[in-house]
């Protein structure tokens, strides 16, 4: 249960249009609810604003539905990651909306109450089309949380004139994912010429030196650019998740403001 639905029940109660034991009937899986092999949280959405997700990798397909069943139960909507080809198939199977992104590995149910885009834009930026899968989880993350994701592709600092041609996309971004394997350098270049968060993500893409992820994670971690911020190798869904805080959180104080006068 979201805050939105929480206030409805509320104010349902309040008008006299539904029992207060109805209403406790609703609440009865606060704080968590206990299946055999998980226990989900439906009131993450209050506390954080963004509710549960599920992580796909190491579940069977029994367990991922399971848990995807009760969540769209509850809240009308549930984003999968890292999904293997036999969950996806069963996931569209059993929930014919579902947006499945192949290349990032997400199963994505919107619901009614999903949030829509708002607030400024969160700019994908990926140094090479390797990296596409990884940016492809933070996308899809991000506008699930209620982000409007922008994306530039194959702008890596080999071919820098690519970038510097993409100079207003990058001026424009609220905040900026930027992810890149190899050496790591793209989120320091990015990170000289804007002024808004950039949020690094280093892949596993690379040649045998580049350790599978964790030269370009180093790279990023010393980076010399002020404002960069990293998240661990291959994390596009964390990187999704704090860009739509980011922007999210923005537009709470937007409305404050208004609210003030």
């Amino acid at each position: 249960m979201n805050r939105p639905q929480l206030e409805a029940l509320l104010a349902e109660v309040a008008a006299g249009q539904i029992a207060p034991a109805a209403a406790l009937d609703r609440l009865q899986n606060f704080p968590t609810e206990h299946l055999a092999f998980a226990q989900i949280d439906h009131h993450r959405a209050l506390r954080q604003g963004q509710p549960e997700v599920v992580f796909a990798s190491g579940k069977t397909v029994e367990q991922v539905v399971a848990i995807c069943r009760r969540l769209y139960e509850a809240h009308g909507a549930f984003l999968c990651t890292r999904v293997s080809e036999d969950q996806a198939a069963v996931l569209i199977a059993t929930f014919p909306g579902a947006r499945h992104d192949v290349l990032g590995r997400t199963i994505y149910l919107p619901g009614s109450n999903s949030p829509p885009p708002g607030g400024e834009g969160v700019l994908i930026v990926t140094a090479g089309t390797s990296d596409l899968p990884v940016a492809n989880e933070a996308a899809v993350t991000a506008e699930a949380f209620g982000a409007k994701v922008e994306r530039l592709t194959d702008v890596g600092v080999a071919g820098l004139h690519r970038l510097l041609a993409a100079n207003d996309a990058l001026r424009r971004a609220g905040v900026l994912i930027v992810v890149a394997g190899m050496e790591g350098a793209l989120p320091s270049v990015i990170g000289g010429l804007v002024a808004a968060p950039v949020i690094a993500v280093p892949t596993s893409v690379g040649y045998g030196a580049s350790f599978g992820g964790l030269a370009a994670l180093l790279a990023m971690l010393n980076s010399c650019a002020a404002g960069v911020t990293v998240v661990n190798i291959d994390n596009g869904f964390g990187a999704g998740v704090a860009a739509a805080r980011i922007v999210a959180h923005g537009r709470a104080a937007e409305r404050r403001q208004a609210t003030l006068g």
